[in-house]
């Protein structure tokens, strides 16, 4: 029985899948699958094959196949002869964020190689705002120049015991004895505005991190503000990211806004493009 729909996020070389089953008469998640590989069209057959390994599903049991990414315009034929239609990413960024947040209406912010913003709201079609070169690829550059590093998960773990203060200019370093309604003596005036000759490897990718976070937060801040909302989803690879969580706090604190990370983030925008109706056949 044909009761699977399949959701693949095709990037450059890694490849997100997930499924839904219909089964019982209820949709049900099957877990996520994240895949690396050298080209896209690897990338996405590696994954598929995986996946079905992986779940005990066969080719028999799968309904459709819906494709999103910026890799999936490489997939020009069905995969495995499986029917396949190809989702628009910022309507499967929508959709993912809403699901998974169980919100009504909500700012998406995409954290990829750079962050995409998305508005969506139940029963709409999601309406891409903009974004920022911002995110991922930021991270990974800077870490690569200053200390020799690209592996996120190597900079997460290096930022871990690092600190702001001798990388960042703060409030308190400019401002004594003055209250700034929702602002504290550590809130960030100037990111990488007071880097010490001190500073060391741990400092730095701390400062890395906390930069590309507070940027993308404000820019989220404003594209939200602007629609009349205070939810703001964070999703895709970044968001994962352990530093993520306290940062995106305080900006809560400071200016009255809802961030939240949801759990399977990093898997947003698989999860709209296998929520979502069928659009173009491939």
């Amino acid at each position: 029985m044909k009761d699977v729909i399949i959701g693949i996020d095709v990037g450059g070389s890694t490849t997100k899948i997930v499924g839904f089953s219909e089964r019982g008469g209820e949709r049900g998640l099957i877990s996520p699958l994240f895949v690396r590989a050298t080209d896209p069209v690897t990338s996405a057959f590696g994954a598929f094959g995986k996946f079905l390994d992986e779940n005990g599903l066969a080719l028999c049991d799968i309904e459709r196949v819906m494709i999103t990414g910026a890799g999936s315009s490489f997939i020009t034929k069905p995969l495995y002869g499986l029917p396949c239609y190809r989702i628009e990413e910022f309507k499967a960024i929508g959709l993912g964020g809403l699901y998974l947040s169980g919100l009504d209406s909500a700012l998406i912010a995409s954290l990829g190689t750079g962050t995409a913003l998305v508005y969506a709201e139940k029963g709409c079609e999601p309406r891409h705002l903009g974004g920022t070169g911002m995110g991922g690829g930021t991270l990974v550059g800077l870490s690569k120049k200053l200390l020799g590093m690209d592996t996120v998960a190597h900079i997460e773990e290096l930022a871990k015991s690092g600190s702001l203060d001798k990388i960042d200019l703060r409030i308190g370093d400019i401002i004594k004895n003055d209250n700034i309604p929702g602002f504290t003596d550590t809130t960030t005036a100037s990111n990488f505005g007071n880097i010490s000759d001190l500073a060391d490897s741990h400092d730095i990718a701390l400062g890395i991190i906390n930069m590309v976070f507070e940027t993308i937060g404000m820019v989220s801040i404003f594209a939200a503000r602007g629609c009349g909302i205070r939810d703001i989803v964070l999703t895709g690879n970044l968001s994962s990211v352990a530093q993520a969580e306290g940062i995106f706090a305080t900006l809560n604190r400071m200016f009255d806004m809802n961030f939240s990370i949801p759990e399977h983030s990093r898997f947003g925008t698989v999860i709209g493009a296998a929520l979502a109706e069928c659009e173009e056949r491939i």
